[in-house]
């Protein structure tokens, strides 16, 4: 019968031995990766050239003093206004059926090309043309589109009189 192993030999490799081992493995990855290494190495150069790195570098090197201007100008009072003007519009386009949004500016695109073309060939409009142009349907369309748009922003403003009363009362000072 065989005698049972009570001892394993396993072999510890010295510091040196384990540097020379990674070093191996780098430069069998490098060889694999030798075009990426060459491309990577080529853009590398490239920004160097330009003055990217050193931009770079120096922009982490005073990170905490870019930090500060970066703060400081974003607190300012008309980037806030800013930031919560775009949440706001962002709000009320969330709110607006996307189909209607679309027709919408169709139309005004439609609208802005037809007054182009007057800006072209103007002529003076006078108070029975006014009157002759609403018996139109697209004219008749638009107007009583923009009187009821009216009358919806006035209900609008009327309702938000009570919660701005604070703002209505500061600007009035």
């Amino acid at each position: 019968m065989a005698k049972p192993i009570t001892f394993i030999n396993k072999k510890v490799l010295t510091e040196e031995e384990q540097k020379q081992q990674k070093l191996q493995q780098l430069a069998d990855e490098m060889a694999e990766s030798s075009e990426a290494l060459k491309n990577t190495l080529s853009i590398m150069k490239e920004l160097n050239d330009i003055g990217i790195l050193e931009a770079a570098q120096s922009m982490l090197k005073a990170k905490e003093e870019i930090t500060k201007i970066l703060l400081a100008q974003v607190t300012r009072e008309p980037v806030t206004n800013a930031i919560n003007n775009l949440m706001g519009a962002a709000g009320a386009l969330s709110e607006i059926d996307p189909a209607t949004t679309t027709k919408l500016m169709k139309s005004f695109s439609e609208g802005m090309e037809s007054a182009e073309e007057y800006l072209h060939h103007p002529k003076k409009i006078g108070v029975m043309d006014l009157m002759r142009v609403l018996k139109d349907p697209d004219v008749n369309r638009a107007v009583g589109f923009g009187i009821h748009f009216l009358k919806g922003l006035g209900q609008g403003l009327a309702e938000r009189k009570d919660d701005n009363e604070e703002f209505i009362s500061k600007k009035d000072k």
